[in-house]
């Protein structure tokens, strides 16, 4: 009952009102206080009927889910049913993954919660091997990892990947007084990687908007439109949009080493993948965007990207703030301040300002 309890608590957005607060430090990362005016032709606001205006009044900063991991699952939609566990009838990836994770799941951990959404990205396909094979993709973030092939005909990959990739390797200390067995079986097992092919490290900026209208019109209609406006900023700023499915060969590490070891991409310097995503909380905060900056992300002079291994939470967003956020964000890495819900690090440190 306690943990039950404790979990209620830690699935709530993170909110510093209510709290005595200390005099603010500076933040461990850079920022900028607006973002500049567009010097583009942008997309209009689009208009709401009453009662789904969007909130200008609350102060957004914190206010994001508590969260340890975000797993992607890849549907190739644009768009799910209000719970996306009851898509397709139920027999899907994210109907799985919280049968596990989620509330009352056997490795339901509330001070680590795994936050399934489903995104617009297609799956990879097939391995060449096993063309017949029906498989689904997922990317893992912060962990900026990415499973090509999580087999639909068998729930062993989807415990695999739980057990090698999403639970802590380490408990809280609230769960100390639990049992050995059930202690380690909350605890994350490197051997169960094994069972999975093909994962390979995310080294592409990856861009979500929540466009989930069959839960909130709102973002229904922000999502594409905030897309189309990064597709269309990104390349001006020489960042390269990338579509399709992720293609991925089992042996690609031995055939890279074969090519010449730290060989690089010819490709754009930087490039980014933009999708639409599920409900991530906040609708009234429309839009929604999240940008996730890869580890081994720079800036245009070659130094290491001050946001590299950060996801960054965006509210508010509107389609003449997409050339700025751009700029300052993806190319810069400053944190806007004025549109800024909160952020994760790669070891799941949550941001606030």
């Amino acid at each position: 009952m306690i943990l039950q309890r404790v979990a209620q608590v830690c699935a709530r957005p993170i909110t510093l009102r209510g709290f005595a607060t200390k005099a603010k430090s500076p933040p461990s990362f850079p920022t900028t206080p607006t973002c500049p005016s567009p010097t583009c032709a942008c997309a209009p606001t689009p208009e709401f009927p009453e009662g789904f205006e969007i909130d200008h009044k609350t102060n957004i900063n914190g206010l994001i889910s508590n969260y340890a991991q975000h797993v992607l699952v890849c549907t190739g939609k644009d768009d799910w049913p209000s719970r996306i566990e009851d898509d397709n009838s139920g027999d899907n990836l994210a109907a799985d993954l919280r049968e596990l994770v989620g509330r009352g799941g056997q490795f339901n951990d509330p001070f680590h919660n795994i936050s399934v959404l489903n995104a617009s990205f297609p799956s990879s396909p097939a391995p060449k091997s096993r063309p017949e094979l029906q498989t689904t993709s997922a990317y893992l973030l912060p962990s900026f990892k990415y499973v090509p092939w999580l087999p639909r005909v068998s729930f062993d990959s989807v415990e695999a990947l739980v057990r090698g990739y999403l639970l802590p390797e380490k408990l809280h200390p609230l769960h100390d007084g639990l049992s050995p067995i059930h202690r380690d079986r909350l605890l994350r097992k490197a051997a169960y990687q094994n069972a999975l092919y093909g994962v390979k490290d995310v080294d592409e900026v990856v861009v979500l908007i929540c466009g989930h209208g069959g839960r909130d019109q709102r973002c229904g209609a922000y999502g594409p439109l905030l897309r189309g406006e990064f597709e269309k900023r990104l390349p001006e700023k020489g960042i390269e949009v990338v579509t399709g499915p992720v293609e991925v060969e089992v042996d690609e590490t031995v055939q890279a080493l074969e090519d010449g070891e730290g060989k690089k991409d010819e490709r754009a310097k930087t490039a980014a993948r933009i999708g639409l995503i599920s409900h991530i909380g906040g609708h009234k905060f429309a839009g929604n965007v999240i940008i996730y900056i890869p580890p081994n992300q720079t800036t245009k002079d070659g130094a290491r990207h001050p946001l590299a291994g950060h996801g960054i939470w965006y509210g508010r967003v509107e389609p003449r703030h997409i050339e700025g956020i751009v700029e300052e964000t993806i190319l810069q890495g400053k944190v806007v301040e004025e549109l800024f819900r909160g952020g994760i690090t790669q070891d799941g440190k949550i941001l606030r300002l």
